[in-house]
């Protein structure tokens, strides 16, 4: 049975699972030359695909076959498709100016097999590129594809380093980019200032939607802001949550401010406190006295 590996491929750094017909074993981190649904390609050995990866990946089949370990001659291909590229990118460009289209180009990508061109660019409404992919063929003598991206997936082309100073990690291992909320960073006391919380797309940070799960399944343990809640201390409302460290900060009535445990909590009291606008959970309030008016 072959053997499987788990590659990154592309531009778009691409992750799959590779089956590898050759006796040969690769390594972690070790060139191949893949052949995937798109053409003959330049990839990289992540791991050995197990079922947990293929999980991780949501796929069972394999994407492509592994060709051969990638030795000189490949990689002086590989530098003159590179080489080739900033051609591409310039006579491109230099074509939608001619044309006056609504786009932007971004960058090219050409594959290592030469079977297709692979240009990216941005717009904000679709675009008819019909006669320009025309005129790319014509010129570039090649399969020419239009690809349309958002801006995060710019930065998954572009982008380098994110501010924690490690690769940013749409260019690393996400698959997908997950939606990401200003409630995220607030329940993460994280600072809502955009221009510390965005990343280099502009858009928030996908690492604050990596813990936000953990922290909404604390919260949700913990006793919410402003209700009474009783301790072997005695009865106290909640001013603030500390999630992670799964603690409360209460108010007793005796006007000490304590933090105290989630365990350390025995009941507690839904509403206010009579005389802030409540009762706690289980008292009723009084009948109405006769011939008074019930007001809501």
């Amino acid at each position: 049975m072959a053997k499987r590996y788990v590659v990154r491929y592309g531009s778009m750094r691409h992750v799959a699972e590779f089956s590898a017909r050759t006796p040969q074993e690769f390594g972690r981190s070790e060139s191949v030359i893949v052949r995937s649904h798109r053409g003959t390609e330049w990839g990289e050995i992540l791991c050995e695909a197990t079922e947990r990866t293929r999980e991780y990946l949501g796929a069972n089949d394999p994407a492509g076959k592994i060709l051969r370990l990638a030795g000189p001659e490949d990689e002086r291909h590989r530098d003159q498709a590179h080489q080739l590229e900033r051609d591409f990118f310039t006579g491109c460009a230099e074509m939608i100016v001619e044309r006056k289209m609504p786009m932007q180009l971004v960058d090219v990508e050409h594959l290592f097999g030469g079977e297709r061109i692979i240009f990216y660019y941005l717009a904000e409404n679709r675009v008819d590129f019909r006669e320009l992919v025309k005129a790319l063929a014509r010129r570039f003598k090649t399969r020419i594809e239009m690809r349309q991206i958002g801006v995060r997936d710019e930065a998954k082309l572009l982008a380098d380093y994110g501010d924690c100073g490690k690769p940013t990690c749409c260019n690393t291992h996400l698959q997908q980019m997950p939606p990401v909320s200003m409630k995220m960073a607030k329940l993460q006391k994280a600072t809502l200032d955009p221009t510390k919380i965005s990343g280099r797309c502009g858009r928030l940070k996908c690492c604050l939607r990596y813990e936000y799960d953990t922290y909404e399944e604390y919260r949700r343990e913990l006793p919410g802001v402003g209700k009474w809640i009783v301790t072997r201390e005695g009865k106290g409302k909640v001013l603030a949550q500390e999630i992670l460290a799964r603690k409360v900060l209460v108010n007793y009535e005796d006007d000490r401010r304590v933090l105290v445990d989630a365990a350390d909590v025995l009941t507690v009291v839904s509403g206010k406190k009579r005389g802030e606008g409540g009762e706690p959970q289980g008292q009723k309030s009084p009948p109405p006295e006769a011939g008074g008016v019930q007001r809501n």
